[in-house]
């Protein structure tokens, strides 16, 4: 079995690459550039901004699983208490060639999963009890391979850093301001402090919004990228297309206030923990809609039937 988890069996998507990486260009350049502007304006508090910046992002990095994992009330469990489960990860990470991620169950009713951790070797697979309530076994089978692509692929990494990023220019802004260092002083007429009480604000603000369009695309084209992986790995797209259809209707019969608290998690998802009114009026969601991506599941099917 692969000991890298750099070459698997899950189908390359070229496309899926190509747009990580100009994401992660593009939000690194603004993030750096922020940075800089920051430095350049607030000189005597440089080696903080560095600091914060640099730490921040490196403990996002780091311990980005363990924070989706507790945030989300993933708990990992054993062969024994969830020996299907198990068993059904240990058969795709075989067939795909892949390393075993760690194994979590989030006690929640609402039928969903999610995958996350910076490398494959650091990797978490989650499924929720209200999941494995309502799946068949093949099914299952079909949302866990989607799952493991986005290990495969190391999407989970890169939507994690690239929405880290956005999230991180406005909260140091907010640091600066309530530190004192942007327009602390209201006697001071050093012009630097006031072009840095005009500017860094509004700079954030675009980082943060550049961010999120770019994060939002990019979740849309790797939630497909990971229905094609997932139904050409199994061979069973019309399993994944069932699973889709149940996981989503049952999200919809969910309780808003769960909902709720399940929505700033929802790049994660499987299906994202939206009502039936909010998915169809959701202008910048993190998923596809359930019609493009069951289009994309018969499409394959009708492929991998001729």
């Amino acid at each position: 079995m692969s000991s890298s988890g750099q070459h698997t069996r899950f189908a390359p998507d070229r496309g899926l690459t190509g747009r990580m990486v100009a994401t992660m260009f593009v939000i690194g350049l603004l993030y750096v550039g922020f940075t800089g502007l920051l430095i350049a304006l607030l000189r005597g508090a440089w080696p903080l901004i560095v600091l914060i910046s640099g730490g921040l992002f490196v403990a996002q990095f780091w311990f980005s699983d363990k924070i989706t994992e507790r945030a989300m009330g993933a708990r990992p469990v054993t062969e024994e208490q969830f020996p299907q489960l198990h068993g059904t990860i240990d058969r795709l990470c075989a067939l795909a060639d892949m390393p075993k991620p760690r194994v979590a169950v989030a006690d929640n009713d609402m039928p969903n999963a999610f995958a996350t951790g910076r490398n494959p070797q650091n990797a978490v697979v989650c499924v929720t009890t209200g999941l494995l309530r309502r799946l068949e076994p093949e099914e299952l089978e079909g949302v866990l391979a989607h799952e493991l692509s986005h290990v495969a692929h190391r999407d989970v990494a890169v939507m994690t850093i690239a929405g880290f990023l956005g999230v991180l220019a406005g909260a140091i802004t907010r640091i600066a301001m309530y530190g004192g260092f942007i327009g602390g002083n209201r006697n001071s007429n050093d012009q630097n402090a006031a072009i840095a009480a005009l500017v860094i604000p509004l700079v954030s603000m675009v980082v943060y919004a550049i961010s999120f369009l770019l994060t939002r695309l990019l979740s849309r084209y790797r939630e497909l990228a990971a229905d094609r992986a997932a139904a050409q790995l199994t061979g069973r797209p019309s399993a994944l297309a069932s699973a889709l259809t149940k996981v989503t209707g049952q999200i919809a019969a969910i309780p808003t206030e769960d909902l709720r608290r399940s929505q700033p998690y929802n790049a994660f998802y499987f299906a994202p923990a939206l009502s039936a009114r909010e998915t169809a009026s959701q202008l910048f969601s993190t998923h596809p809609t359930l019609e493009k991506r069951l289009a994309q599941l018969a499409k394959i099917s009708e492929q991998l039937g001729r």
